[in-house]
């Protein structure tokens, strides 16, 4: 135990280090949406009970628990009208009872972005067939691992992420992180923790001078230089109990707090040196096959124009469907715009199977 907590107050240390030089506040952000319509209409909060292919997102040391051997998982939603794509695809497979690997990769992007550069040629004339198109996407591919503890009840896992930043030509990123998780239960009691970024994940940034100089000198501005970006390390937190009514229908609560390391943000909890955000999903489920959600998360707080402030949230609902090993979530996420963020409609996908059963099938 206490070598853990020395471990905890290097990082901390390490990290507010790191902060004072080139850790801007809300690097890798994408990263923080989130993946899974369950999860989404839940608020966020299912990092004590995630034990599907969106685990590798939320808390890996839930893969263990896969109930078939292979879990395919799909997720799509959009953002901004359309304008933005957000993506996830993942696979995972149950090594044994005790432990499971899988590898995913999430893209966040804007496509066909119109590209003016060389609108107007030499001659000073425009030229509406030099306009080209480029995208701008971040892309993360995560390799987890999950084990499960002799201690009853407890498992833990990590990710390896590597991620990739693009900005069309004009500018590309490689990065490196490694996340750390457990999970523990105990009767209807559920615990989660995800410590992401614990390495704190590293962007190398490379920008195409060359390209951009002729443009920037000409409206005077400073051209960009290679560098490197740091993400600070973020604790999510959760606890949640399950509620057997009778034989048919159950109820599971869970509350969540994400702990950022970046000084302070537009949170309902923040000091200069930790922001806690939290967050409170309700999943009810009949005979485990047919899903009601709700969550709440996103508490912000609004400046108004007398100089007071009021305090904004974000409401979100889903359902979900699991027969037969596929499982079918929709969430919809901001109900009627009560927060600043967008409202977003979310699907998900996730197919279970085990190989032998499909091998024998054949013979």
């Amino acid at each position: 135990m206490k070598f853990t907590l020395n471990i905890f107050l290097f990082l901390l240390i390490f990290s507010l280090n790191l902060k004072a030089q080139i850790a801007p506040k809300y690097s890798n952000e994408f990263m923080a949406i989130g993946v899974g319509a369950r999860a989404l209409g839940m608020g966020n909060s299912v990092v004590a009970s995630s034990e599907d292919i969106n685990a590798t997102y939320w808390n890996p040391a839930g893969l263990y628990k896969l109930d078939k051997k292979i879990e395919i998982g799909a997720m799509h939603s959009e953002y901004f009208a359309g304008i933005a794509k957000y993506d996830f695809l993942g696979a995972s497979y149950k090594i044994d009872d005790k432990s499971a690997l899988a590898l995913s990769m999430i893209r966040f992007g804007v496509d066909d972005i119109p590209n003016t550069l060389d609108l107007i040629d030499s001659d000073g004339n425009i030229r509406y067939d030099r306009i080209s198109s480029f995208s701008v996407a971040d892309y993360a591919f995560l390799f987890s691992y999950s084990h499960k503890l002799p201690i009853d009840g407890l498992s833990i896992g990590g990710n390896a992420k590597v991620i990739k930043r693009n900005v069309g030509e004009f500018a590309n990123a490689w990065g490196f992180g490694i996340d750390a998780s457990a999970m523990y239960h105990y009767k209807n009691w559920k615990f989660g923790a995800n410590f992401r970024d614990i390495s704190t994940t590293f962007n190398a940034w490379k920008f195409n001078q060359e390209l951009l100089r002729d443009v920037f000198e000409a409206t005077g501005n400073e051209i960009p230089e290679n560098g490197l970006e740091i993400t600070l390390p973020r604790l999510l937190l959760a606890a949640g109990y399950l509620f057997n009514i009778n034989d048919d229908f159950s109820i599971y609560g869970e509350l969540g707090l994400v702990n950022t390391s970046d000084g302070k943000r537009n949170t309902l909890i923040k000091t200069n040196l930790i922001s806690i955000d939290p967050s409170f999903g309700l999943e009810v489920s009949f005979r485990n096959m047919v899903f009601a959600r709700a969550g709440v998360n996103n508490f912000q707080q609004i400046p108004e124009f007398d100089n007071t402030y009021s305090t904004s949230w974000q409401p979100n609902i889903g359902i979900g469907v699991n027969v037969f090993g596929l499982k079918i979530d929709y969430a919809f996420t901001d109900i009627g715009n009560q927060s600043i963020a967008l409202y977003s409609h979310v699907f998900s996908l996730a197919y279970r199977f085990n190989i032998e059963k499909l091998s024998q099938s054949k013979f």
